[in-house]
């Protein structure tokens, strides 16, 4: 590791390892924290950093409070020919996908979809990197994940939904992602808010309101009053789609109901999520590959224009804040 500038820079496996160590340390069994390991490395490799190291002491926090259970075994039931509905039992959401993701497998395989429920989990923090998983095993995904209440309905104060993201990977036909998006359905993450506040930073106007519904640049007023949906009551359709299909749809809490996701104390999250996976080949056979590759082409021959995920960087080593490496040490 170098030092520079209050930077450092480490490398992914050192990431990986510390990230495990510190789960164990906290009270996770070895395969789960191998799990939330391998969704750490990969969110600081592709520079995700609200879904990587940014979040392990609150999970190291929330093992040892109890708030998440790191000892539990998810249990899978084949509710339907086309469905699998996994009961994380509030455990981490990555262990119970890990489970369920072999069976949802082999009904897609069969039937052409698939849904996979997750019910009773801890926040998943990056839903892409489940529908990746999917899209990686050659199907396409979809998902959805609701989270804590921090966004208000149009002309409302009162937070209702959670940022609420939707996710999508679509496979090449070489074994490849063609193209992916993972996007909260609010004007902009919570997570990009609490690290302004953390730096002394104003946000810019449009992602959220303070208590009384004034448009805001503090960050400290907006955690104190509500997010915006993106695209105003658009978004707002797409955020209330989510958590039907993410809370309602798996028995797992509204949004209204869960505390803030990386408080130490208090209940489980008892968050859902609902991936579809879906045979490219169902309908249209190779046609599907065709029109795949009609349409990237269409964009990528314009100037400064490309797929979403296309221009994704996979880094090793990384640089990251030195703080948060002696965190992470302390944490270990």
């Amino acid at each position: 590791m170098t030092n520079t500038n209050q930077k450092i820079t480490v490398s992914l496996a050192q990431i990986e390892q510390n990230t495990f160590k510190a789960l164990v340390k906290h009270g996770a069994h070895d395969w789960i924290a191998k799990e939330v390991s391998k969704a750490v490395r990969l969110a600081e490799a592709t520079g995700n950093l609200i879904c990587g190291l940014y979040y392990l002491e609150s999970y190291c926090n929330q093992l040892s409070s109890g708030r998440v259970k790191g000892n539990v075994e998810p249990e899978i039931n084949e509710t339907k020919p086309g469905a699998v509905l996994v009961d994380a039992k509030f455990g981490f959401a990555q262990a119970a996908f890990h489970r369920g993701l072999p069976y949802a497998l082999n009904k897609v395989k069969k039937n052409g979809i698939c849904l996979l429920g997750i019910s009773r989990a801890h926040t998943c923090t990056s839903l892409g990197y489940f529908t990746r998983q999917i899209a990686e095993n050659n199907f396409i995904g979809i998902g959805f994940a609701n989270a804590s209440s921090v966004v208000a309905p149009p002309n409302g104060i009162k937070p209702v939904l959670g940022t609420n993201p939707i996710a999508m990977s679509v496979p090449n036909k070489s074994g490849g992602i063609e193209f992916q998006f993972d996007q909260s359905t609010s004007a902009v993450a919570l997570g990009k808010i609490t690290k302004a506040k953390a730096a002394g930073e104003e946000i810019p106007f449009g992602w959220a309101v303070d208590s009384e519904g004034n448009p805001t640049t503090d960050p400290s007023k907006a955690l104190k009053g509500s997010l915006l949906s993106t695209g105003g009551y658009k978004g707002w359709g797409f955020g209330l789609m989510v958590e039907v299909m993410a809370a309602a749809l798996t028995g797992s809490v509204n949004s209204l109901d869960v505390k803030g996701l990386k408080e130490r104390d208090g209940p489980p999250h008892d968050l859902g999520q609902t991936y579809i996976l879906i045979d490219p080949s169902v309908f249209s056979g190779d046609q599907f590959w065709e029109r795949i590759k009609r349409l990237s082409i269409a964009v990528e021959e314009q100037k400064g224009a490309r797929l979403p995920g296309t221009a994704e960087v996979f880094k090793d080593p990384v640089n990251i804040d030195k703080s948060t490496w002696t965190k992470v040490l302390s944490l270990t």
